[in-house]
């Protein structure tokens, strides 16, 4: 599989902590996408299921996966497989997808049927700018919606998170952020941060 990045555990990404996988290449580019850099499908980097499905049983303090994108859908025969050793390992599955599940349905596949089965929580519906709207956990518009595909989760627990982002420095001094925000805004202000201290 092509994956854009991996962050092994955190908190912004669905509920509790969780492993997350962000699938390099799209087919939708949503006007306005957070994302753009997980849109080609020749970047990123080759990860066999072995190796994910070791990396994520190496993590004892997680109660899930989260699947983003990129499309996660885009790449579903391979996906189908690897979600279903990590249900085996008792792991829930919260998948991120800019198809409606209409149109996942729609396309009578039986890979991304066999996905489907996998995933407790769909957040379908791709990032509309015109519907901008941060006010429930992990979706940046109005129109995104949660979906239950199993009991593990439900939407009066769902509705207690709240967003939230991390940032995380990796060895080489690179700084990511992730999680659900206005980073247009946190951009701006961290630049004006700089500039200011640099005036200092």
């Amino acid at each position: 599989m092509r994956i854009y990045k991996i962050i092994k555990n955190t908190t912004v990404e669905g509920p509790g902590n969780r492993f997350c996988i962000w699938f390099q290449g799209c087919s939708k580019h949503c006007k306005g996408c957070f994302a753009t850099e997980t849109w080609d499908y020749d970047a990123g980097k080759e990860y066999s299921q072995s190796e994910l499905i070791e990396m994520i049983i190496s993590q004892k303090d997680i109660e899930g996966v989260t699947f983003l994108g990129g499309e996660p859908f885009d790449q579903s025969t391979e996906l189908a497989k690897l979600a279903k050793k990590i249900k085996k390992n008792n792991l829930s599955i919260v998948c991120f997808t800019g198809y409606k599940i209409e149109e996942l349905k729609a396309k009578n596949d039986d890979s991304v049927r066999e996905l489907l089965n996998t995933i407790d929580l769909l957040i379908d519906g791709g990032f509309e700018k015109d519907k901008f709207d941060l006010s429930r956990p992990w979706v940046g518009s109005s129109n995104q919606r949660y979906i239950y595909l199993s009991d593990r989760y439900c939407e009066q627990e769902i509705m207690k998170y709240k967003n939230k982002i991390e940032v995380h420095i990796n060895y080489d001094g690179e700084m990511e952020i992730n999680g659900m925000g206005d980073f247009s805004k946190l951009e701006n202000d961290f630049c004006l941060q700089l500039a200011q201290n640099n005036v200092k």
